[in-house]
């Protein structure tokens, strides 16, 4: 067995050790059915157990893996190294590498592969019909494993993508369709009755009026564990996960229980501080969805720019009544609403300094790059078929994760004007990559682009940079 096949084995004993099933947020970890030689590489965030339970992380776990992920992930090729504004990827190219794997490998996947080539967003997608081929690229870099343990680039520090997500993107992308792609943490019926009935007695104790903290264990134990419900892909997948870790992160900066790493974003808590009758049933419901611009085409439709920042953030207040039932009102907030635009505002630094939201941008792309490719039949206009990447009964298997399901109560407790509280928030991700697709226009210059971008130069290997002229 290679060096490079110890260590996942490895890595697998420091988490059996510690007791650490694994973390939200991992690196990617594929094997083919039969040659089981997995790369369980796992990453900060928030750690699940067996029982499906979210939690801060085992800090001394994540420091003994983040030694064995150093150990593990080289540098990537000179090629790779340098960040550049354009690295195209072909789809026939990257099936060809991990055909070689299998063969040649025992099925462990290079890093390049795993990686997507150090990718960072996906800008381009290009039929070239010439080679039977698809490609898709955008920026790019080499890449490191930062303090976190995670895998980001080595100038940025946004994530890079990982062939794992991809899969679960191209191969959900029909259901997705009518189902979605989403994920929610929200408090249960029972919890919101037993909450609804606890505050009533508290708000006659004079102690909880004046510092309603001291009430925060019988609360929490009142609201019990939230559900976190998981739509549209695999509940045990990486995918799944940074969703999870995505929703949980943004509620914690949210609800002041943890501070934002960027400047200019303070917890929705600051912000109604000053604010007089902010009732307990009225509670805030923010989410993270999809925001692009029309999608810019080619004229023959085989050329296509992907624009816009990709994640933005909502919010809708919800109403509960004293049996616990939600009903969303269609109303918004106004300070809930100030949060969410600032959220949306720093999303893009925020991806620098929290990796998880970084990672959820780039599933949101390869979700709208696999409903492009499925709504406008490129695999047909290719003359392309990557079953092992597309077939979700593949023997390209995704390494399966334990599944997240449930969290306990985020709560936050404040005195605003009037002497009433806010406890909680709920919401979600939803990832609508199908409506995205509805809107594109013709750009002039995009054929001239695509050209551009199928210049593979003399090197002949599955990715190449790119030096798009100035104007784009």
């Amino acid at each position: 067995m290679s060096s490079r096949s110890r260590g996942p084995r490895a890595i697998q004993q420091i988490l059996r050790t510690l007791g650490v099933a694994a973390f939200v947020v991992s690196a990617v970890s594929v094997s083919f059915a039969g040659h089981r030689l997995f790369r369980n590489n796992s990453v900060g965030g928030v750690s699940i157990d067996t029982a499906g339970v979210l939690r801060e992380p085992n800090i001394k776990a994540r420091e003994m893996l983040l030694a064995e992920l150093r150990k593990e992930i080289a540098p990537p090729a000179r090629e790779l190294n340098r960040p550049v504004n354009l690295r195209m990827i072909s789809l026939r190219g990257l099936h060809a590498a991990i055909e070689d794997a299998l063969a040649n490998n025992l099925g462990v996947l290079p890093d390049e592969v795993r990686f997507l080539g150090g990718l960072q967003r996906i800008e381009w997608v290009v039929v070239d019909q010439a080679n039977n081929d698809i490609l898709f690229g955008g920026p790019a870099e080499g890449w490191i494993v930062d303090d976190n343990a995670v895998v980001v680039g080595v100038t940025t520090g946004r994530p890079v993508m990982r062939l794992d997500d991809l899969l679960v993107a191209l191969r959900t992308v029909k259901p997705a369709r009518d189902v979605g792609i989403s994920v929610s943490i929200d408090p249960t019926q029972e919890g919101y009755r037993k909450l609804s009935a606890l505050v009533k007695e508290l708000k006659k104790d004079v102690r909880v009026r004046q510092n309603p903290r001291i009430a925060e264990p019988n609360i929490k134990r009142a609201f019990g564990p939230q559900q976190i419900k998981i739509a549209g892909v695999p509940r045990n997948t990486h995918f799944a996960r940074v969703m999870t870790a995505a929703d949980y992160r943004m509620k914690r900066y949210a609800m002041a229980l943890e501070m934002a790493p960027v400047k200019g974003l303070p917890s929705y808590l600051d912000l109604i501080k000053s604010t007089r009758g902010s009732a307990t049933n009225m509670n805030p419901r923010w989410w993270l969805t999809t925001d692009y611009e029309p999608l810019a085409r080619s004229e023959d439709g085989m050329a296509w720019k992907i624009r816009g920042r990709g994640v933005k953030c909502m919010t809708e207040t919800d109403v509960v009544n004293a049996e616990g039932n939600v009903r969303g009102t269609g109303r918004k907030n106004p300070r809930a609403q100030k949060w969410a635009d600032l959220f949306t505002e720093k999303y893009d630094a925020l991806s620098q300094r929290d990796a998880v939201f970084g990672e959820l941008r780039n599933l949101m792309d390869m979700c709208v790059v696999a409903a492009l490719i499925e709504q406008n039949q490129l695999f047909e206009k290719a003359g392309l078929s990557l079953p092992r990447i597309t077939d979700p009964k593949s023997d390209l298997d995704l390494e399966a994760w334990n599944t997240p399901k449930t969290v306990d109560p985020q709560c936050s407790f404040v005195r605003v004007r009037g002497g009433r509280w806010v406890l909680t928030a709920s919401g979600g991700v939803e990832i609508e990559s199908w409506d995205v697709i509805d809107h594109s226009e013709v750009v002039q210059g995009v054929e001239q682009l695509r050209d551009h971008a199928m210049r593979k130069g003399k090197a002949a290997s599955w990715f190449w940079n790119v030096q798009l002229p100035r104007s784009s």
